[in-house]
């Protein structure tokens, strides 16, 4: 059995997908655009996405894209324009300290730090932030075993 994230960037996924690739590297393996979808299918209805109304035709329907070993799936959702990641966090753990600080920063950027990467008594750096798309990180440096 595997668990996979599915983030809904409420029109913003374009925007998150290379956010990604450039803060961590990302990887898109997958882009379905409401555009590629066969006529009659599920996504032209309109009460079944984008709030109601039919969606843009370029807007996300659906996408993979890798971070690391870990893949993740995310949409377009809505289009609500407002994300909303509450409750939950990606945790991303990082081989060495210059990594961590070197992704913390990137995520940072136009986001909100509410840890600033600190020493613990768990591992060398530990720190949280949002992104400036609304994703909960906690980032930490894995420790020898």
């Amino acid at each position: 059995m595997k668990v996979q994230s599915y983030l809904s960037f409420e029109g913003r996924c374009d925007e998150a997908l290379g956010f990604y690739k450039k803060a961590l590297g990302a990887e898109v393996v997958q882009l379905m655009r409401y555009s590629e979808a066969p006529a009659g299918a599920p996504s032209d209805n309109a009460d079944a996405s984008c709030g109601g109304a039919m969606p843009d035709a370029s807007k996300v329907m659906h996408a993979v894209f890798r971070i690391g070993d870990t893949e993740l799936m995310a949409s377009d959702g809505r289009c609500s324009g407002q994300t909303k990641f509450e409750g939950i966090m990606l945790a991303l753990t990082a081989k060495t300290d210059t990594e961590v600080v070197k992704w913390f920063n990137a995520l940072a950027e136009g986001g909100q730090v509410t840890q600033p990467l600190i020493p613990t008594f768990f591992t060398s750096n530990f720190g949280m932030l949002t992104d400036r798309l609304g994703v909960g990180w906690l980032l930490v440096v894995e420790q020898a075993g």
